[in-house]
C-alpha cells in the first residue's frame, strides 16, 4: 500500500490538477466511483488506478475488472488519496486516463434528430459538464468546443458531467468558423440564440440536421460566429430576467428538437 504523499506517483498525478500537467503528460484525472465505473463501461483506456482499503472492501468486483485491464492498480492510504484528489472528500478511488485516444460514436439511427452543439469561449467547467450531461441525454451527434474554452477534461467538467462525459462525441476545435462553414456546405442549418430575435425556438423546425451555436456565459456569441447562423431564435422569458444560464438554454433547445421529432419525425 502506498502511504507516503511524497511518492513520485502522487506527485505525478497531482500535476494533472492543472492544464499544463495534463498537456505534458497526455493524461487527465478521474475522481470517484461514478466516473471510474463509467470509463470501464465504455472501455476507456486507463493508465493508473488508486483506491483506498475501505473502497476495495465494498467494490471488489469493479476492482477485479480494473486489475485485468489497467496497467497499474495501487492500494493507497486515505491521506494519499486525499493528496491525489481535487475534492475535499473523495469517495475512495481515483484514476489516470489517457488523453485523445478514443471517442464514442453517436451516428444518426433514424430514431433521433441530428443535432450538434458548438460552444464558443465557455469558461465555467460546471456549465460545460452540465451541457455534456444533457447532450448525452438527447444523443447529440457531436459537441464542439472552441480551443479558448475551459478544457474538456478539466476535473470539474468531468464531475459535473455525472459520468456522461464518456458517452458524448467531444472535440476541441481550433477554428470554429471553419468548422461551422464546413457544416453549412453539407446542408446543416446553423442556429444561434439572440434575445431580440422575432422567432422563438418553438417556431423553428428542428427536424433537419442542425448545429446550435452557444457562446460565453457573460458575452454570448462573438459577432463573427453570430453572422454564420442561418437563423436566430429567442427563448421567451420574463422581462425582469436578463438571461438564462447557458446550460439551461442548451437543454431547452435540445429537448424541443426531441419533442418535435417524437411528435412528427
Amino acid at each position: 500500500m502506498l502511504t507516503s504523499t511524497r511518492n513520485p506517483l502522487v506527485k505525478q498525478i497531482r500535476q494533472l490538477h492543472r492544464a499544463k500537467g495534463r498537456r505534458e503528460q497526455g493524461c487527465f484525472l478521474l475522481e470517484g466511483t461514478n466516473l471510474v465505473e463509467a470509463a470501464c463501461q465504455q472501455r476507456y483506456p486507463l493508465a493508473v488506478v488508486c483506491a483506498t482499503e475501505h473502497w476495495l472492501g465494498t467494490h471488489q468486483r469493479l476492482w477485479e475488472q480494473l486489475s485485468e485491464t489497467v496497467g497499474r492498480c495501487e492500494a493507497v492510504s486515505e491521506a494519499v488519496l486525499g493528496a491525489i484528489a481535487t475534492t475535499k472528500n473523495p469517495d475512495g478511488i481515483a484514476a489516470v486516463a489517457y488523453r485523445d485516444t478514443w471517442t464514442p460514436s453517436m451516428e444518426a439511427t433514424g430514431e433521433r434528430p441530428q443535432v450538434s452543439l458548438a460552444l464558443e469561449r465557455l469558461q465555467d467547467p460546471g456549465n460545460l459538464g452540465a451541457i455534456i450531461r444533457v447532450a448525452a441525454a438527447t444523443a447529440v451527434t457531436e459537441l464542439l468546443v472552441s480551443s479558448d474554452s475551459v478544457d474538456l477534461d478539466h476535473p470539474k467538467v468531468l464531475r459535473a458531467s455525472a459520468g456522461q462525459w464518456f458517452r458524448v462525441p467531444l472535440r476541441s476545435s481550433p477554428d470554429l468558423i471553419d468548422t461551422i462553414q464546413a457544416q453549412k456546405i453539407r446542408g446543416v442549418q446553423v442556429v444561434a440564440t439572440a434575445p431580440a430575435a422575432s422567432r422563438t425556438y418553438w417556431d423553428l423546425d428542428w427536424r433537419s440536421p442542425t448545429l446550435i451555436l452557444l457562446g460565453n456565459e457573460g458575452g454570448g456569441l462573438s459577432p463573427e460566429l453570430s453572422a454564420l447562423a442561418d437563423t436566430a431564435v429567442s427563448i421567451p422569458q420574463s422581462p425582469d430576467v436578463e438571461s438564462l444560464n447557458v446550460a439551461m438554454s442548451a437543454a431547452l433547445l435540445l429537448y424541443e428538437a426531441q419533442r418535435q421529432y417524437a411528435t412528427n419525425p
